[in-house]
Formats: C-alpha cells, structure tokens, sequence
C-alpha cells in the first residue's frame, strides 16, 4: 500500500499496544498468547514512521502496575519486549528503554539498551518503555535533583521529548499511567481494533484526525 502524504505530521507520536488479552480470548487462546502477537505489528510501525519521516516514536511496553498479573502472562509480556527491542536493533533506529531497572521485574537482557544507542543509520528515535511506573518517574527527579525548580529536567523519562500524538489501540481512552509530562499536551486517538490486528490505515486514520486538531501548547 502506498503511504499517503500529509501536509503535517507530529514530530513525535506514542503507541499504547492494547487489547492483547482480549485479542487472545476471542479466538479461544490463553490470554498470555496473545502478546507474541503483537511484535510484528510494532515492527510495522517502526517501517511506515521512517518512510513518513517521523522523527521519533515511543512505545508502551509494560508497567510496573503489569507486574501485578500471573506469571505466564508477566513472562509472555517481558518475552514480547524483549524480541521487539532486539528485532528493532537489527534495524535503522536509536534505541533507548527506559523503566526501574533497580527492579527484578526489569529483564536484564535490555539493560544494554538502557544507555542511548545508535543501530545503522539511526534514522528514527525508538523509545521502549519497560517496567515503567509514572510514579516511579516523577520521584525519581525529587531524588535526584538539588535544584527543585529543574525537576522536570530530571526525571527517569527526561531523554524523551513531548509527545504530539498518542494512539491507542483496544477502544480504550486512557493514559494507563504513561509519561504525564510528556503527555500534557499530546492529542489523543484511539483505535477500536486490537493491537494485534494492526492495519496501516490505523496509523494512515490517526494522521489524518491529526491534520485538524488545533494545535496550541496551551497559548
């Protein structure tokens, strides 16, 4: 399919992968089998943003409050960001994961990917939240600052920029915790299909919505 062109595009956008579980339950599958599912459409993203030239793209792996379900689903879902990450260093990108890394729920195969790197070309910027908590976040800027009026320069998240788009996935209109100051000002669209049944047209339709949202920062 040929990748429409737009007369503006969010320099930034965010994806929120849900709907996995429910995914798995309509067609008689364990919930735990519906994540591995949902790597090659992160995959997909990842080809049509850098055709676009989108200049940076986050997705929300898992959170800490995840961490919270049964142990095959927690090792499916860790499993998941794992091979996505991995399968997007083979490619042209950035890398950088970002989540509470002091926490054995954190996967230590991606630790490497914990520092800024450079796969290829680098031609896009992928951030992979992983064990991420936005209260986690914030405090972390309250410990790690002497200068109060600087938190927000430090937070956990403070290498990833504003997000101009987010798009979720599951028909579900919700935040779910992730990145609230680089959310402040980010429109929001949801797509009522699951994650893994992932089309272009969902992106294609998001982009679309986009060209018409009025844009302001507040001002």
């Amino acid at each position: 399919m040929e990748v429409p062109k737009f007369k503006r595009l969010p320099r930034h956008i965010a994806i929120i992968p849900d709907g996995n579980r429910r995914w798995a339950q309509a067609r008689g599958l364990e919930k735990h089998e519906g994540y591995d599912n949902g790597i090659i459409p992160g995959l997909k993203v990842y080809d049509i943003c850098v055709r676009l030239g989108i200049e940076e793209v986050t997705f929300f792996g898992f959170t800490q409050d995840n961490t919270k379900r049964s142990e095959v689903q927690r090792k499916a879902f860790v499993d998941s960001c794992i091979k996505s990450v991995q399968e997007l260093s083979k490619r042209d990108a950035e890398l950088l994961v970002v989540g509470n890394t002091n926490s054995d729920m954190f996967p230590k195969e991606l630790l490497p990917y914990t520092k800024k790197t450079k796969f290829g070309k680098g031609k896009i910027k992928i951030n992979f939240l992983v064990n991420y908590g936005w209260y986690w976040d914030l405090t972390y800027a309250y410990d790690n600052s002497s200068d109060k009026e600087k938190m927000v320069e430090n937070i956990a998240s403070a290498d990833i920029t504003r997000i101009d788009l987010l798009i979720r996935w599951g028909a579900r209109c919700r935040l779910s915790g992730m990145l609230p100051i680089q959310t402040v000002y980010s429109d929001i669209y949801v797509v009522d299909e699951m994650w893994p049944d992932f089309k272009p047209e969902h992106l294609y339709n998001a982009l679309e919505w986009y060209q018409d949202q009025d844009i302001t920062l507040g001002g």
